[in-house]
């Protein structure tokens, strides 16, 4: 079995490359700096979807021709005939129909307000595993119920669903918010509860009625399912005990816990000089008095935090003039260069 890309067209190839790299620059990106991988896939999947949206603005203009993702949608007849297309039941996660802009901004919403949690819960290692687990889940499911169908499948939903169902399964008591009603705290239980419940509602229907809605709902259940039966699994020996009742990742026991971890591990700043006199360069003058406050009154992780931020939101690299930012560690929190963090980054390792 040939894979279209072999016929593509200069503008076509380029455009699947230009897709590639939206959909992993963010998450590499999120790897490289130690930010919210939830985010990072957030994005991920914002800008895979802009790229197949201005697809569809060339392909009217007579641009490109080919629907250049065919040999990274999930075609379960295909996948099951030859393991040259196994990699499309994690492919398939990261496009979704350019006509169906709602589903997209369903996923986003599920994979930014559940994930970004979820992930404080798990420590990102984990939840990179869980993601993959729902994906996965939702992937084969509905590989194995459609086995001989050539209608192809796509979309990050079982991902999103694997992440109800690893927070249901781990901690469905903590309150995150959430827009059902109103946008407000809600406890997961009922968020995914409610998801999982109309799921199985739909499916239900699609299976006695006969006739596919253009959505797949089977896909959906077996990434909820995976990921609840398998967390208690993946979380084991985490950050963060399963069940435990605290409020949530924003709850103030969980915030003071982290803190005291912070402190505990922090790098002393005594004896410490700005990373600019580090480097040969001469600090800018409005930042003297801050990192001076910096070093005085830098003990505390709250307020070690807070002139950190100042300094990062009122600097610029020193080597190549890029934004700063602020990262925590695991030994405290740190300024970074937004473009590499070996141009910039202090206190350093």
């Amino acid at each position: 079995m040939s894979f279209a890309v072999s016929v593509f067209s200069p503008a076509e190839l380029s455009l699947l490359i230009l897709w590639f790299i939206a959909i992993t620059l963010p998450i590499g990106y999120a790897f490289r700096t130690d930010t919210s991988l939830a985010m990072g896939i957030t994005v991920s999947v914002l800008l895979g979807s802009i790229v197949q949206v201005l697809w569809s603005f060339l392909q009217s203009f007579g641009v490109v021709e080919m629907w250049i993702w065919w040999d990274f949608v999930l075609i379960p007849a295909r996948t099951t005939a030859t393991p040259d297309f196994w990699h499309t039941l994690i492919s398939a996660g990261f496009l979704h129909s350019q006509g169906d802009l709602t589903h997209v901004l369903g996923n986003v919403i599920i994979l930014a307000l559940v994930g970004v949690p979820l992930e404080q819960r798990l420590g990102r290692g984990r939840f990179a595993i869980v993601y993959l687990v729902g994906l996965l889940g939702g992937s084969l499911c509905w590989t194995a119920i459609n086995s001989g169908s050539i209608t192809p499948a796509l979309g990050a939903s079982g991902a999103a669903f694997g992440l109800l169902g690893a927070y249901l399964s781990g901690w469905p008591k903590d309150e995150i918010p959430f827009p059902i009603f109103l946008i407000r705290p809600w406890p997961v239980v009922l968020i995914a509860l409610l998801y999982f419940g109309m799921e199985l509602v739909r499916a239900l229907a699609t299976m006695e009625s006969g006739q596919s809605s253009g959505i797949a709902h089977m896909a959906h259940i077996g990434g909820f399912v995976a990921a609840y039966a398998l967390l208690p699994l993946i979380a084991r020996g985490g950050p963060v005990e399963l069940g435990v009742v605290d409020g949530g990742p924003s709850g103030q026991d969980v915030v003071s816990a982290r803190l005291r971890r912070m402190k505990a591990s922090m790098m002393d700043l005594d004896g410490l000089t700005d990373p600019w006199t580090e480097r040969g360069f001469s600090i800018p003058k409005h930042l003297r008095e801050p990192f001076k406050n910096l070093l005085q009154a830098g003990d505390e992780p709250e307020t070690r935090i807070a002139w950190m931020e100042h300094i990062a939101d009122a600097g610029t690299c020193p080597i190549c003039d890029s934004d700063l930012g602020l990262v925590e560690r695991d030994s405290g929190p740190r300024i970074q260069c937004s473009s590499s963090s070996e141009h910039f980054e202090w206190p350093s390792s």
